[in-house]
């Protein structure tokens, strides 16, 4: 999962959030817990990230995060996915890796948008009209709306709410 972490409202950081802890550790501890926050690039969620150092992993095989979990399906969906190359777990893999990448719908921008501008901007002036702004599909009257704001976060939840490749 990609993230961008914020300090005091600006962006210090992106990138995957397992390599926060690497790029922050220089970082002052902040006065307030609030004054240092982490976003979800792809659903606009506040997240917690570990900031401790990463320990030293054994050797042998790597740890890939793998979590099991129960999966129901019919005998032939398990025909199918067995037939398909790795196997049943490589191609469910594939196959949800492929959906996350496909386009996100203008709704679902808009509510990441909305979840980020939420936490980092709900005191902000022009607030409202700018979250009308977002979900009419209207950049231009968001832009004129969030003018006065800390460009960090005017700009993430421009990003969020009207990335490339969305149809308006």
């Amino acid at each position: 999962m990609d993230v961008t972490v914020f300090l005091k409202g600006e962006v210090i950081a992106r990138g995957p959030a397992e390599d926060m802890a690497e790029r922050l550790k220089g970082i002052e501890p902040p006065e307030k817990a609030n004054d240092l926050l982490a976003f979800d690039d792809e659903t606009g969620r506040q997240v917690d990230l570990d900031l401790r150092p990463a320990e030293q992993r054994p050797r042998g095989r790597p740890a890939l995060g793998v979590k099991a979990r129960e999966v129901t399906l019919l005998p032939r969906h398990w025909d199918w996915l067995g037939a398909q190359r790795g196997g049943a777990s490589a191609t469910l893999r594939r196959l949800v890796d492929a959906a996350r990448a496909q386009a996100k719908t203008p709704e679902q921008c808009h509510d990441a948008a909305y979840r980020f501008l939420s936490a980092m901007a709900g005191d902000l002036p022009k607030f409202e009209d700018a979250l009308r702004e977002i979900y009419a599909g209207n950049p231009v009257g968001y832009d004129h709306f969030t003018h006065g704001w800390p460009e960090g976060i005017r700009a993430h939840g421009r990003a969020l709410a009207f990335p490339e490749g969305t149809a308006q």
